[in-house]
């Protein structure tokens, strides 16, 4: 009985110490993210209107939540937050950025916005073939190689979207913008938002054997990136249109890509999905199953993400038509790209509904999770290619 006292006496006082540990942490996460808010207000308020400084709060306190609520996502920002600050730091100090990119080694082959998004690209493909060895090889050290990629390439995707922010300014102060506003740029944020989602839910369920189907759809999203680059030139800075030069698009833009990002990961895992249950028929002992998560868990992440990305995108839709109000003169015009986006969102309305009030789950579910990728992509880049209207700015 003594003995017993004993341990659980050590288990709460082990218990009271790492949640005195995580208070303390916390406390000094959301130090951290306040102080470099009030210094970005302090350091740019004057090209600030009122609704970018709410945005910029707004924005801390999400960062402080998601600190709180997702551990990882605090060393993370960390990271994202020095390597940006030497890359500035070091455009400053040469006081030229031509000159800066020239002759700054670091600068030139590791943390500009164009070698850090480089980075991004390579790391990205090369966790997409890591993490379908480590489906086969049962060395953990595989799997946390795989995961390793992806949050560095998540980094230096990041770095290389706050570094080109400030490049445009630098190139010329017209042109200065939120990097979120060409198809090249937003791109890079859908990547780099897929797989911070992506990572999470990888943690959640403590499975890396979906790694490889969702890095997937990230690396031909890499391709399209590359093939941008070389043969359109599109990471050549540009001015904004008029219609872009607007503090909505600084919550639009992200809120849809949660949307699409989300999407995308729930159609990779309905792929998983669809192929595990295949290969559990004949075969139910192999190394593959045993490898993946359970189909139950597959079905879970596929509902999650969609539920989460349909929520995002509904608040992107809400407030794009408050900023078309406001540019064009009205909420909704029936424009390609508005009338593909209310396709995307009744597509996933109606798979929310079926699950929900029918009970569907499993293959049929994948099935439609995997199509609704292709619809989403149309909606996402195939209206530019294919159809003109009030969006055309960004076409290819």
């Amino acid at each position: 009985m003594q003995t017993n006292t004993q341990t659980e006496n050590f288990m709460d006082e082990f218990k009271s110490s790492e949640q005195s540990s995580l208070t303390v942490r916390n406390i000094g996460w959301t130090l951290f993210v306040t102080i470099i808010s009030i210094y970005g207000w302090y350091e740019y308020r004057n090209f600030m209107d009122i609704y970018e400084v709410g945005i910029l709060f707004a924005t801390a306190a999400t960062l402080i939540w998601l600190g709180a609520f997702w551990k990882s996502f605090q060393p993370y920002t960390i990271w994202v937050t020095a390597l940006s600050v030497l890359a500035l730091w070091t455009y400053h100090s040469y006081g030229n950025a031509i000159s800066a990119n020239e002759e700054a080694f670091f600068l030139k082959y590791l943390i500009s916005s164009q070698a850090a998004i480089m980075w991004m690209n390579a790391l990205f493909v090369f966790a997409t073939v890591v993490y379908f060895v480590s489906i086969f090889n049962k060395s953990e050290f595989t799997g946390k190689t795989a995961t390793f990629l992806v949050w560095t390439a998540a980094t230096f995707g990041f770095v290389g979207m706050l570094v080109r922010w400030r490049e445009s300014y630098l190139i010329n102060f017209d042109y200065g913008h939120i990097p979120v506003s060409s198809l090249y740029e937003v791109f890079i944020l859908f990547v780099v938002m897929t797989a911070l989602i992506y990572l999470y839910y990888e943690q959640k369920y403590k499975t890396r054997a979906l790694g490889g189907f969702v890095m997937l759809v990230i690396s031909a999203a890499v391709m399209f990136i590359l093939w941008y680059t070389f043969v359109r030139e599109a990471h050549v800075i540009q001015p904004l249109v008029p219609a872009l030069k607007s503090w909505w698009m600084k919550i639009h833009v992200p809120a849809n890509f949660v949307g699409y990002g989300t999407f995308s990961i729930a159609a990779m895992v309905g792929l998983a999905y669809i192929i595990t249950s295949k290969v559990k028929e004949k075969n139910p002992n192999s190394r593959f199953v045993k490898a993946m998560p359970s189909l139950e868990v597959m079905d879970d992440v596929m509902y999650k993400n969609i539920a989460l990305g349909f929520a995002f995108f509904t608040i992107a839709t809400v407030l794009g038509a408050m900023w078309a109000a406001e540019a064009w003169g009205g909420y909704w015009s029936w424009d390609p790209k508005e009338t593909w986006a209310l396709i995307v969102w009744l597509n996933y309305a109606a798979w929310l509904h079926i699950r929900m009030s029918k009970g569907w789950r499993g293959t049929p579910m994948a099935w439609w999770a995997l199509i609704g990728l292709f619809v989403t992509t149309f909606a996402f880049i195939g209206v530019n290619m294919f159809l003109t209207g009030l969006h055309s700015y960004g076409e290819l």
